[in-house]
């Protein structure tokens, strides 16, 4: 990085588990970047510490949103918007709930706030899975979360901002940085033994795409080999040229 400025970096769902540790990463390493969180509630402000670089706001409300995002560099995405269930759902009749997202409230709405601020680059973390209809999480009534994730993700390939975005594998609360990691694309680690990760990996993995221009305009599946197998990942350049997917 020639630029000796710090990047201002905002992560979204800075509460959620591996949020909390995207935005300490950044945190300590204060020579390169400006932390800045977003979490929904004053109660999460204040498991974060309460700082004044922590945002209360939510990404479907852009009004709430503009102080967080306004003079940053970067975002990174953590957030996953629901869909609500409709209200008219029987569970007595069987069937299955339907569920929809209120007008003005998808999640693709911060891209465009983001847009409008001048971002640089968006990291998107999101889930392996969305290929496949049948994964359980697609199959809550008319939910297809994960493809409605999927069809999030499109948008803001489409949005013409440089981005990266990460379809992480199950996540684990282990310790990072002591794994090999596997990148791949449209699912297909799923098929493997391979196919989870743990969440201080996911996030040191959002920090090194802000570095790389490797890792920008590249979308793809990230999972780790067990702890002991293989060479733990260190050189983040190389992990980001070997991928060519662009979705």
């Amino acid at each position: 990085m020639a630029d000796l400025t710090p990047n201002t970096v905002l992560v979204t769902g800075a509460g959620g588990r591996t949020g909390q540790i995207v935005y300490r990463k950044l945190k300590e390493r204060s020579e390169q970047y400006v932390a800045r969180g977003l979490v929904r509630t004053e109660e999460s402000k204040g498991k974060l510490g309460g700082a004044d670089d922590v945002f209360v706001g939510d990404i479907r409300d852009e009004g709430s949103i503009v102080p967080a995002i306004q003079g940053i560099d970067a975002l990174v995405i953590l957030t996953s918007a629901v869909p609500k269930m409709k209200p008219d759902y029987d569970p007595s009749k069987g069937g299955r709930p339907e569920f929809y997202f209120e007008d003005g409230a998808y999640p693709e709405q911060v891209y465009m706030t983001a847009k409008a601020a001048g971002v640089k680059q968006i990291v998107l973390v999101g889930s392996m899975g969305g290929t496949n209809l049948s994964n359980p999480l697609n199959s809550l009534g008319n939910g297809n979360i994960l493809v409605w994730k999927r069809k999030a993700e499109q948008y803001l390939a489409d949005s013409g901002i440089p981005y990266t975005i990460i379809r992480a594998g199950g996540l684990q609360d282990k310790e990072g940085g002591i794994r090999e990691l596997l990148v791949g694309k449209d699912d297909e680690l799923l098929q493997t033994d391979t196919r989870t990760i743990a969440r201080a990996d996911v996030a040191e993995v959002c920090i090194q795409a802000l570095q790389f221009e490797e890792a920008k305009f590249k979308a793809f599946d990230l999972a780790s080999k067990p702890e002991g197998v293989g060479t733990p990942t260190k050189d983040f350049k190389a992990l980001f040229a070997q991928i060519t997917t662009r979705f």
